[in-house]
């Protein structure tokens, strides 16, 4: 087995947590390597972890990347911050870089720096670690860091042409993605091989993966007093129409792969929401009939197809208003899916999240 193709086996067994029945001399090096590390990384994990870093907070992401860019210095990559347009409100991307053999394959591994949430510090309960990110996936950046040191340890990172790109708002892409993903979309032209680093199943290399849009929801009804309510120059209201949509959406948007998530809800007779901070309010009296609603949630699919009849029929949901409501909804795509090959789906470890 050539070097390289050793050291590529290696960074997929680590990112998918397999393992060879007979290991060579060499693996056995290159896994001795990854335990002599073991508390280290386990400092660095809480290092991480312990920078707030959720998608909104630009200086969080930039010093959680300085952490790694450090690290990646350390085993001879060239490193450099991507900024993107300010009007954005992202922080931007770390990208390393590692040049080996000219003729040798061109690998990238990805990740990202911001979290969904933060504020909860590491701390660790017998084997188990929590935190905020501690999983999604400052984790899975750490994998694919150690992965790497422990190639280098051994020799084998020497020879390898290796090009991480580690995001920093894969939790909440900036808009238009052909800008906030152009650094990762010049990296994957020049690779042969990507590997992604965001944990999924246990045991399970992820094959495909569903796309994520996002839709935003707003109903209007005829506010009042409460006792017209349900009469024909008042009607049902907002509250009663968003129900029907959302309860409507949850019975009749069933299929495999296909999920969609209300995640935030404001209801009243004056509603504001804020889709950059993703909160709002509302003001509403129990005797008035409510005026407004604004719903904001993600949909995920498996293909193109299937995204775009989730949408039509989204779409007529909404359309098939209860009296004196309407309601319109914008279903805007985010991520595209990348659906299975034949040849993934013969996997018995394989997975889509």
């Amino acid at each position: 087995m050539r070097p390289w193709s050793l050291s590529l086996l290696v960074l997929a067994l680590l990112a998918v947590s397999t393992a060879l029945a007979a290991p060579s001399a060499l693996e056995k090096r290159i896994a001795a390597a990854v335990d002599r590390r073991a508390d280290a990384a386990l400092e660095l994990l809480a290092e991480t972890v312990n920078v707030q870093s959720a998608t909104e907070n630009l200086p969080g992401v930039r010093a959680v990347g300085e952490i790694y860019a450090r690290e990646f210095r350390a085993l001879g990559f060239e490193t450099r911050w991507v900024d993107v347009p300010a009007e954005m409100r992202r922080a931007g991307h770390l990208v390393a870089t590692h040049r080996g053999q000219r003729n040798g394959p061109r690998l990238l591994l990805i990740g990202h720096l911001d979290t969904v949430l933060q504020g909860e510090p590491f701390r660790r309960d017998g084997n188990r670690a929590y935190g905020s990110g501690s999983s999604d996936m400052k984790g899975g950046n750490l994998v694919a860091l150690e992965a790497l040191r422990a190639l280098h340890a051994t020799g084998e990172l020497r020879a390898m042409n290796v090009t991480v790109v580690f995001t920093g708002d894969e939790e909440d892409p900036g808009s238009p993605q052909l800008v906030t993903r152009e650094s990762l979309l010049a990296a994957a032209a020049d690779a042969d091989i990507a590997l992604a680093f965001e944990g999924s199943a246990p045991g399970k290399g992820v094959i495909g993966r569903r796309g994520i849009a996002a839709w935003r929801l707003h109903v209007t009804g005829v506010q009042g007093h409460s006792s017209g309510i349900f009469g024909e120059a008042r009607g049902y209201g907002a509250i009663f129409e968003a129900a029907r949509i959302l309860d409507q959406f949850r019975t009749e948007l069933r299929e495999p792969n296909l999920t969609y998530n209300p995640s935030a809800i404001v209801g009243g007779t004056n509603v504001s929401y804020d889709t950059a901070t993703k909160s709002g309010t509302a003001l509403g009296k129990t005797n008035v009939i409510p005026r407004e609603v604004r719903v904001e949630g993600d949909l995920r699919y498996l293909g193109a197809a299937q995204f775009e009849s989730a949408r039509a029929r989204m779409q007529a949901i909404v359309a098939a208003n209860l009296p004196q409501t309407s309601a319109e909804i914008v279903v805007e795509n985010e991520y595209p899916s990348m659906a299975p090959n034949p040849a993934a789906n013969a996997s018995s470890v394989s997975s889509i999240p």
